[in-house]
């Protein structure tokens, strides 16, 4: 039990950082939003309309990155850190390829916004800008995941954290600058919104890099050879991993701008209470967000050390401290709705109904928070590609279509409008956290040998356990 609770500890002081550095990356986009509102409303609407189109690519990008974290994790828990550079490397490599891959549909912006039916031009003009913006600074985002992993993978999530609040205090003038104008720079609303975006990107990763690189804790990884060329055989390893990833985080993001495109007709202030609650919810998703990531570096850590129960132990903890978290969060949540949907409008019928949808927020906290700590414990066992079957089946083939059921059809009860994918999303997060326990129930019940042979290599078959 001492071991349990110490477990527990070193979990939450890794998640810490995590939960503050995912918060300025929320918050980065809320002041983007609010400064961009500012100025014009289409220039908000186009970094709306940019980061739709945008978002789910960044999804897949650094989707594919996050299998480094559990590599890492086990090389560092394995005293093999002289291997790590070699699979940071490799990772920047990955990230340059999807960088290239992904670039020249850039000519195609303008093709891509008018296929959701007729833009007005202006509009269309601010968006492209802005997402050429965001091409620039897509290297430096998937760069800095890459050294972002590293860290975390050595149990160091405190340098992200750091950098991230920086970049959210930069945020501000930088925005001023290049939005409003200023010192000389013409005033260029969402699109300065957008360079300003890629700017403070770049010297992110720039200090993340130089933070890596000359840290007294990074000395032992730091390789004094040249850049290794692209290894084929490390890429498909890395590739295999976190393209599941990729593709749970892509479809993840696309149900959600689905879900919103159906609610459309129904109304400005259905879709906009809707907003309120979902917003709401996704901060609150934080907390489990960050256990996941926490779970994974310790997971990892503890199968590199080749202790296959000490691994158990440390997916009880996150569990465990998820659980709590949620009931927290949950009651916070029915309590205080009404207050809450008033910090975001004070429009009397957005507010009711932004309060009704937050009850059922309230009701998938704990089910919200197993599944994102279960994809964290799996990601551990470097077990990607069962989160990609699990969160599909769940989302895509339980919970919209039952979402979808409920809130626009008479088949299964009278069509009960939005509410009906809120409790699609319950339906649709329930199942994934009980297929999530289940598979790694399944997991933890084989062999030691098994375990660690899946996935540290297959020379451990042949090892004292």
């Amino acid at each position: 039990m001492r071991d349990f609770f110490i477990e527990c500890k070193r979990t939450f002081l890794l998640a810490m950082p995590v939960m503050i550095a995912f918060v300025s990356q929320t918050a980065m986009g809320v002041v983007d939003t609010i400064m961009t509102g500012g100025f014009a409303t289409t220039d908000m609407a186009a970094v709306a309309l940019g980061l739709s189109i945008g978002m789910p690519v960044m999804a897949l990008g650094t989707g594919l990155l996050l299998g480094l974290v559990p590599i890492i994790a086990q090389l560092d828990g394995a005293k093999k850190q002289h291997e790590i550079a070699t699979q940071v490397q490799q990772g920047f490599w990955l990230a340059l390829f999807f960088v290239l891959l992904i670039l020249p549909s850039a000519y195609y912006f303008d093709a891509i916004i008018n296929s959701f039916g007729e833009v007005e031009p202006e509009l269309v003009r601010k968006a492209v800008g802005y997402l050429y913006a965001m091409a620039f600074a897509l290297p430096a985002y998937l760069f800095s995941a890459v050294l972002q992993a590293q860290c975390e993978g050595m149990q160091n999530t405190k340098p992200a954290m750091v950098i991230l609040l920086l970049g959210l205090a930069a945020n501000i003038p930088v925005n001023y600058i290049f939005i409003y104008g200023f010192w000389g720079v013409p005033a260029l609303g969402g699109i300065g919104c957008g360079i300003a975006t890629a700017i403070i990107a770049w010297v992110m990763f720039f200090m993340m890099y130089g933070y890596v690189k000359y840290a007294p804790s990074m000395r032992c990884v730091n390789s004094k050879q040249r850049f290794a060329k692209p290894n084929l055989s490390v890429l498909i390893s890395l590739f295999s991993l976190g393209l599941p990833i990729a593709l749970s985080m892509f479809f993840e993001v696309v149900l959600f701008a689905v879900v919103a495109l159906l609610i459309a007709p129904l109304g400005g202030t259905i879709v906009a209470a809707h907003q309120v609650a979902l917003n709401f919810s996704t901060l609150m998703l934080v907390l489990p967000a960050s256990l996941g990531v926490a779970a994974t570096i310790r997971v990892g850590h503890r199968l590199g050390e080749r202790s296959v129960s000490a691994a158990k132990t440390s997916s009880y903890a996150a569990f465990s401290l998820g659980i709590l978290l949620a009931i927290g969060t949950a009651v916070f949540t029915f309590s205080l709705r009404e207050q809450i949907a008033l910090l975001y409008n004070d429009n009397p019928e957005v507010v009711a109904l932004a309060a009704h949808l937050m009850f059922f927020a309230a009701l998938f906290q704990i089910s919200d928070a197993i599944q994102a700590i279960g994809g964290g414990v799996l990601r551990g066992y470097k077990e990607t590609l069962s989160i990609f079957f699990i969160t599909f089946t769940a989302y895509w083939l339980i919970g919209l279509p039952i979402g979808y059921a409920l809130a626009l059809t008479d088949i299964i009860v009278p069509a009960m409008g939005v509410a009906g994918f809120w409790i699609g999303f319950i339906f649709g997060l329930t199942t994934a956290a009980s297929l999530m326990l289940c598979r790694i129930f399944v997991l933890q019940r084989k062999p030691a040998e098994h375990i660690l042979a899946r996935v540290s290599g297959a020379e451990y078959l042949n090892e004292p356990v």
